[in-house]
């Protein structure tokens, strides 16, 4: 909307914007259809006629940006148990040929260098460097992706040079309760679970039984190696720029009793749309089906933040909240004068199972809609809510940029070909923290789907430049998502069921949008385990990501010439 009204010379209220629902979770929706939405509307406004732009699926990814890609160098110390004494962290992005979002993708790579660690002595720096490739942007993860899988390379590390599992070193490492819970950038960790998680999935998925079973395994077989890792993930929730977080919402409740909702967020096939209509429908106590979601209009709600940070529940949820309460109010109000009860009564109403209800006095809902609609009451309320707590400096790197974190933990096994590279996902477990789920369905779809896409990041999706600087991988051809193919045959996740927000969201529930996408780390350590057993795991196995079949056989042969 902004960048159409700037091409065209005019001002946001001159340019409507609706957003029906998008297809795939590719990344790269948030700044890449602003080029293709000007062109569109500077052609519209030079023909005067309706124009509409599809770009080919090749000259789409050519010309759109990618996550960013990342060399990571460290140096760290450490003792015999393997707890981190001082760490040195450097991280150069390849941002592309402009800013675009590189700023607060890097900013988040800071953030998340942590992951579930405390590090006392560190020295985190950032490199944002400007090459002659389309400007990479944001996707699922938003930079923190990279980060955590810095931290958990060097976790692996310390655990293969003392010889110790590297699940006792990440133990070693966690925030603590009441010490030691400081974040680099000044973040108190309070609402630490990440010990909880890991013991509860170690047991369910008999890690340590399976570890050992596996390293037996390599030693008798010479040509197809096992791997297994478990790896935690804490992930922090809300957008690192705090004006960002911000939402609104309209709800009308019409004379027949049906509910239109309209809010800022945008729904990619997340559940978005169903989760924040869950919530107007929980508020006014009447059936999912009484409500409706309608297209994304700036002419609804203005100024909406992106969809993105895995807030559009947190903060379109909250708005819409807000609005249905303030409806809810004056029904309950309404409600007393006409049934001749005091004012006083007003926290004893009950808006339930389509009825309103007080003691034994009961209205249905459509009843007490039209009564109030015949009484001039207003039936319809715009929302609004800002997320508390947060700021942050960024002069002085100091502040509270998330509201809170999420916890989860993934355990991988895998089997390599030595003499081919490949690999293949045998079996995965998942603890994950939603919260108080407000859609158990719709949250473990995110947690499998989410996975399974940060296994292509990890695994197979790789980007070949010709040496002219033309993409060679512009396609699906060519570029290797994963497939249902790629699914392995054992998978098993469950949500932690005893988990609740300690912080107010709505209804104590937590993200689901990103934190899932990290569990594959679990897979890239996996195939990092299973090539170091090629040297008897006394031997470093570098591997960069992804872990494609040619980087896995470039691995096994670094450890043998170390041997």
């Amino acid at each position: 909307q902004h960048l159409v009204a700037e091409a065209l010379g005019l001002t946001s209220k001159d340019v409507t914007v609706l957003c029906r629902r998008m297809g795939g979770g590719f990344g790269g929706k948030e700044t890449q259809p602003a080029l293709f939405a000007c062109v569109a509307s500077v052609a519209a406004a030079k023909l005067g006629v309706a124009v509409k732009l599809r770009v080919d699926r090749d000259d789409d990814m050519e010309i759109t940006g990618k996550r960013h890609p990342y060399t990571v160098q460290y140096d760290v110390g450490f003792d015999d148990d393997g707890v981190i004494s001082g760490l040195n962290f450097e991280f150069a992005s390849d941002c592309g040929r402009s800013a675009d979002l590189s700023g607060p993708v890097n900013v988040r790579t800071l953030f998340h260098a942590d992951n579930c660690y405390w590090l006392g002595d560190v020295c985190i720096k950032s490199r944002r460097l400007k090459t002659h490739k389309s400007s990479n942007t944001a996707f699922r993860g938003f930079g923190g992706p990279q980060g955590m899988m810095g931290i958990e390379y060097v976790i692996e590390e310390i655990a293969r040079f003392l010889s110790k599992d590297p699940v006792e070193v990440r133990f070693a490492n966690f925030y603590g309760e009441k010490t030691n819970n400081v974040t680099p950038y000044g973040m108190l960790v309070e609402d630490n679970i990440s010990r909880r998680v890991m013991n509860e999935l170690l047991e369910t998925s008999d890690y340590t039984k399976r570890r050992a079973e596996i390293r037996s395994l390599n030693q008798q077989n010479e040509i197809i190696k096992k791997g297994i890792s478990l790896t935690p993930v804490k992930f922090g929730i809300s957008f690192t720029a705090t004006h960002y977080n911000q939402a609104g919402a309209l709800v009308h409740v019409y004379k027949d009793g049906s509910v239109l909702l309209n809010h800022g967020g945008t729904e990619m096939g997340q559940g978005l749309y169903t989760k924040v209509a869950q919530v107007v429908a929980q508020e006014l106590g009447v059936e999912l089906s009484r409500v409706r979601s309608s297209t994304t209009d700036t002419t609804k709600v203005p100024n909406t933040s992106a969809t993105a940070a895995s807030a559009g529940s947190d903060l379109n949820g909250m708005a819409a909240r807000d609005a249905a309460a303030k409806i809810r109010t004056r029904l309950i109000d309404f409600f007393l004068n006409d049934s001749g009860q005091p004012a006083d009564l007003r926290e004893e109403v009950v808006f339930a199972n389509e009825e309103i209800s007080l003691g034994g006095l009961t209205m249905s809902f459509d009843e007490l809609v039209s009564k109030a609609y015949h009484a001039r009451v207003q039936l319809s309320d715009t929302g609004f809510y800002k997320t508390p707590k947060i700021h942050y400096d960024p002069k002085t790197l100091q502040g509270r940029p998330f509201y809170y974190f999420c916890y989860g933990a993934a355990v991988s096994e895998v089997a390599i070909d030595t003499l081919t590279g490949e690999s293949k996902l045998l079996r995965v477990d998942i603890l994950h923290d939603v919260g108080k789920s407000l859609n158990p369905a719709i949250d473990l779809g995110q947690i499998e789907g989410g996975f399974l896409q940060g296994l292509g990041w990890l695994v197979s999706e790789e980007l070949k430049w010709h040496e002219n600087g033309k993409l060679m991988t512009h396609a699906p051809s060519t570029y290797k998502i994963p497939a249902a193919s790629d699914w392995p045959e054992v998978f098993n996740v469950d949500i932690a069921a005893w988990s609740e927000n300690s912080e107010d969201t709505i209804y104590r529930s937590k993200a689901v949008g990103e934190p899932p996408f990290m569990l594959a780390m679990s897979v890239f350590m996996a195939i990092k385990d299973a090539v170091a057993s090629c040297g008897d795991y006394k031997h470093p196995a570098p591997i960069s990501a992804p872990a494609t079949p040619e980087q896995v056989l470039s691995s096994i042969e670094l450890v043998r010439d170390s041997m």
